[in-house]
């Protein structure tokens, strides 16, 4: 639920002898959080903070603090689509996953592609209460139709953070290569949809072994590996930073691991659904599995996994993409792509942890510190930082229910997922934006 804090800024904050998941070495096991006007005032060995006069005191022994969860790929749809999804209840369910900030596409109908309309969806998303922070970025080109690049300066003068045609590959090399340059210049960092569209037209689901036996056109992996290096390429040529999105193959994730020991100023992505399932979940012609790019083999799978060990992949992002039933209970061919993630991507990344060894620390750095480093904002749990705050019950087991989420969609691959761990409180700049409601 949310705060219930004064319209003059919330009230101090005092998190109470929590464990952190990234902090200072020797406060890791227990530390006393203060913040207040918005920033980390204090921390402190657990149980020697004092509380300020009217302070909220949150008692977190047993609680694992996570610098805010911050999401790098989210669709919430508006404008145009609102009713998959709309920036109040796509904030409030990010809040609910443990998300502090999300960064929204800008695929929408009409395409976020002038300062104005960046203007006007940070405006709005201000007066939500109880929801995450908006991040914005725009089109890459005019109407993401890949020919000319939008006013940089002036959308980044409106607060944009990025720029993407996401959903579309930009075709044209030099028009890629410009828009790196530009985005640079502009302080906005450029991402890529690697997609070959003469590769992928037609296709449903991954081109192998499942796709023939389902009788389904098949998407190659090679449109997105073969985009994949152009762009790093062209990366590479410019010397100016380029984020690769939802990394979904094998290979995919090696030619950025590749470009990266050569110099090249390159990031990527990879999102939940892909380190968690394959091309098998689309049995049955379950269309809860159909996304873009699509679910791969248990050899890309794995990959990933050890790609995100290495430091390969820097930001798990959840590529949350709500759908109506209109649009996913139809044949699979019919179907929309996309998978809702905002609830589900903390608990998920929590199990990998028990799965694999991955440490909270790294968890920190995927879902939170490298996000904030790469679009330049403020991270960590510091004295000075923003008070944006995520508390992780590590032990709390539970079942996940699409229908019970706050996003207006209900298309997750994950609905009736046993999980343990998941997000109890969230907070920004010391405010509380959600807070499960224990019995």
């Amino acid at each position: 639920m949310p705060s219930a804090d004064s319209p003059s800024g919330p009230r101090p904050l005092l998190v109470r002898s929590a464990s952190l998941a990234a902090g200072p070495p020797e406060l890791e096991r227990g530390c006393d959080i203060l913040a207040a006007d918005g920033k980390i005032a204090l921390l402190a060995p657990a149980g020697s903070a004092e509380a300020p006069e009217g302070a909220r005191v949150v008692e977190a022994r047993g609680l694992v603090c996570f610098p805010g969860l911050i999401d790098m790929h989210v669709h919430l749809r508006t404008p145009g689509q609102e009713h998959k999804e709309d920036l109040e209840s796509g904030l409030r369910a990010a809040a609910a996953g443990g998300f502090t900030a999300v960064l929204a596409m800008p695929n929408t109908s009409p395409p976020v592609d002038t300062a104005a309309q960046v203007a006007d969806l940070l405006a709005r998303a201000g007066r939500v209460r109880g929801g995450a922070r908006l991040l914005q970025s725009a089109c890459l080109t005019l109407g993401r139709k890949g020919e000319s690049l939008c006013e940089y300066f002036d959308i980044s003068e409106a607060g944009a953070v990025a720029v993407t045609d996401d959903g579309s590959w930009v075709t044209d090399g030099a028009v890629m290569r410009r828009a790196i340059d530009y985005a640079d210049v502009c302080g906005l960092l450029p991402l890529t949809h690697p997609e070959d569209p003469a590769l992928s037209r037609g296709g449903q689901i991954h081109e192998g072994r499942v796709s023939t036996r389902l009788g389904l056109p098949g998407i190659p992996p090679q449109a997105e590996e073969a985009a994949i290096y152009r762009d790093c390429a062209l990366a590479l040529l410019t010397g100016r930073p380029l984020h690769v999105c939802h990394v979904s193959t094998a290979e995919g994730a090696d030619l950025v691991r590749r470009f990266k020991a050569l110099g090249a100023k390159v990031s990527c992505e990879t999102a939940p659904h892909y380190l968690f399932l394959t091309d098998e979940s689309c049995a049955g012609y379950d269309t809860r599995a159909k996304m873009n790019p699509p679910l791969r083999t248990e050899r890309d799978r794995e990959a990933l996994r050890a790609a995100l060990a290495d430091g390969t992949v820097d930001a798990v992002a959840t590529d949350h993409a709500p759908h109506s039933v209109l649009d996913k209970e139809v044949e699979f061919m019919d179907a929309a792509f996309g998978v809702t993630g905002l609830e589900t991507a903390l608990p998920l990344a929590l199990r990998l942890s028990s799965e694999t060894g991955l440490p909270y620390s790294r968890l920190a750095e995927l879902l939170s510190l490298n996000p904030a480093r790469l679009l330049g904002l403020p991270q960590g749990l510091a004295p000075g930082a923003p008070a944006d705050l995520t508390l992780v019950d590590p032990n709390l087991a539970w079942t996940y229910r699409a229908s019970e989420g706050l996003s207006k969609s209900r298309n997750s691959p994950f609905d009736g997922w046993t999980f343990k761990g998941r997000a109890v409180l969230t907070a920004a700049r010391g405010e509380i934006l959600w807070e499960l409601a224990r019995p």
